[in-house]
């Protein structure tokens, strides 16, 4: 199989990591593959924070819903989207332009994270692990002090990026959904989850199927981080629309 795509099937989330620092010209790789992602216009619609400051990492250790391993992450990357720099720019040109709204945040949203799955895709095939922290969604008030972030500039994603350990080198990756469950030919076609999840879990028995279904509701669903990041992201759109 192509090199690139052996190594999009093998790469997994990893959340343990080698004590030993990621040398300045593989941070520097990692970073310069990001810039190279597509983006809107061309326009870079993001700001990517490193963050060097332990203590800043244990903070965001604690307001991530608390995962002491962010802290012991090598190298801590949060993608913001960013709309401020063109908006003072053209607002400078032209002072009755209108203010970033919600396709703008969208957009800026989608150039975040199509620049942090270039990082991603880079650490991996420079032998690094990497794990996605949406939970920097969250606490959109606190966030928005730690990481200094004017208006029209929004945390969208986080990346905890090091030397996986050996554990985390043989560990199984998840089982994924078949392309045939997941890809519609011209229009939408609905598709049965539960059916869906049964053959990617190997599960055959209802009963068991059922429990699954509620465990996972209760865990990802209804659960005091989905329920904050709701109330966060509405407060970060707020913010950014001024409505």
């Amino acid at each position: 199989m192509n090199a690139i795509l052996q190594s999009l099937r093998d790469r997994k989330s990893v959340r343990a990591y080698e004590p030993r620092p990621v040398a300045p010209e593989v941070k520097r790789a990692i970073l310069e593959a990001a810039l190279q992602a597509p983006t809107a216009g061309n326009m870079t619609l993001y700001t990517i924070i490193d963050v060097t400051d332990q203590q800043l990492k244990e903070r965001l250790a604690v307001t991530c819903d608390d995962q002491p391993f962010i802290a012991r992450a090598p190298l801590v990357l949060v993608f913001c989207a960013d709309y401020s720099r063109w908006y003072a720019a053209f607002a400078a040109d032209c002072p009755e332009t209108r203010r970033p709204s919600y396709g703008d945040f969208l957009l800026a949203c989608c150039d975040a994270l199509i620049a942090a799955q270039n990082a991603v895709v880079a650490a991996e095939a420079l032998g690094l692990g990497s794990v996605y922290i949406g939970d920097i969604m969250e606490r959109y008030e606190t966030h928005r002090e730690l990481l200094g972030l004017p208006r029209y500039v929004a945390p969208v994603t986080m990346l905890c990026i090091g030397y996986p350990t050996e554990q985390q080198r043989r560990r199984q990756k998840p089982p994924r959904f078949r392309v045939e469950d997941v890809v519609c030919a011209n229009r939408y076609q609905p598709r049965d989850i539960r059916r869906m999840v049964a053959a990617r879990q190997g599960i055959e028995d209802e009963e068991e199927l059922r429990r699954w279904f509620d465990v996972f509701r209760r865990r990802k669903w209804d659960s005091d981080f989905s329920s904050e990041m709701s109330r966060s992201v509405r407060e970060m759109l707020a913010d950014w629309t001024g409505e």
